[in-house]
């Protein structure tokens, strides 16, 4: 079976999230490529799709959020993300079971003793009226029922597991800053959710994972669960085996992939990339190590804002008085230096609204 470098896997990678090369993409197909886009800090997609796409205008994002084409909700990893409407609508019940498991684990002892689905039906009776509410307004409403509990934890799994929820524009809107106000995702697109698959079935798990290696691939079903948070993606694997085509990375472990999906020359030169906040070209992984060494790794998940240099994050980046700040983790020669000069110039005008 052929072995696939970490070096063949991070060019792969960045072809698969549009970073080898900025694509000539509508932002509507991008962020359906790229299977939603993490956005628990609301500004950090426009950067992430600055660094993907050519020309891209952040009034096309806005307009797809304000037109309800895009949404933001909590979905992967219980983290909010920019998904389509589309996406969202099909995947939201297989998500389901994965959303309460992980806000319970943040607050068990709260919710000991509250019956999730009286409270689910509590907090639709409340919704109905399909007023925008906060988190915390509706927590306090339905304290009033389970006082024990305290609004925060009655307001989180009601929002983040319970019942589908959007948080609505201007939240996310670009250059906009504005609070997370929600209704249910039924009322804002018009139509539900797409109900559970029979019991012995999972055409969604089976969809994601031809998805997931589209945009990620090749990948191990670690990395998989890592991107999504979902159980039973072993089995959707099976289902759909002979449809993929599978690799050895450098320590044995199989990779899965598309027979089509692009897989570049690992010496494929890869251009200087600015990424936002949590983004999932890093995040999307269990091991990743094709993208971010392992001494970095804790960059991934405290929310900096890293540079890829090579394809391999080689620097972080803030905004000091309008301007883009460079701090390198390794020596830089003078070609990348120049080059990440560039890019961060470029990005500069961006942030600040200069064509």
């Amino acid at each position: 079976m052929t072995v696939l470098d970490a070096r063949a896997l991070n060019r792969a990678t960045l072809a698969r999230q549009l970073l080898l090369e900025r694509a000539d993409l509508p932002v509507f197909d991008a962020v359906a490529h790229l299977c939603g886009m993490q956005a628990q800090e609301p500004q950090e997609p426009f950067v992430g799709l600055w660094s993907r796409l050519r020309g891209f205008a952040p009034a096309a994002l806005d307009d797809l959020m304000t037109t309800r084409r895009v949404v933001r909700t909590h979905l992967m990893r219980r983290t909010v993300h920019l998904v389509t409407a589309d996406d969202v609508l099909a995947w939201r019940a297989r998500h389901g079971a994965m959303l309460r498991q992980r806000v319970l684990g943040v607050y068990r002892r709260e919710l000991d003793g509250v019956d999730l689905d009286e409270l689910a039906a509590a907090a639709r009776a409340v919704l109905a009226d399909e007023q925008p509410r906060t988190m915390p307004e509706l927590g306090r409403t339905l304290a009033a029922q389970w006082p024990a509990a305290g609004p925060r934890a009655l307001g989180e799994v009601v929002m983040a597991a319970l019942v589908p929820m959007v948080q609505l524009p201007p939240r996310g809107l670009w250059r906009r800053n504005a609070g997370a106000r929600t209704v249910p995702l039924s009322s804002w697109l018009g139509r539900e959710i797409d109900p559970p698959a029979p019991a012995g079935s999972d055409p969604v798990g089976e969809a994601l994972i031809v998805r997931y290696l589209a945009a990620f691939g090749p990948a191990t079903v670690a990395d998989l669960r890592a991107w999504c948070g979902l159980a039973g993606l072993p089995a959707a694997v099976a289902a759909i085996r002979e449809r993929l085509i599978t690799y050895r990375d450098e320590h044995g472990r199989e990779l899965l992939d598309l027979p089509d999906a692009p897989r570049p020359d690992p010496d494929t030169p890869a251009p200087v990339r600015f990424l936002p906040a949590f983004d999932n070209a890093i995040l999307g992984y269990h091991d990743r190590g094709r993208i971010i060494d392992h001494a970095h790794r804790g960059l991934s998940v405290a929310g900096e804002r890293v540079v890829l240099v090579d394809g391999r994050v080689a620097a972080t980046w803030t905004v000091d008085a309008g301007t883009v700040r460079v701090s390198p983790l390794r020596r830089l020669s003078r070609a990348e230096r120049t080059e990440v000069g560039e890019q961060g110039r470029e990005l500069t005008l961006f942030l600040s609204g200069c064509p």
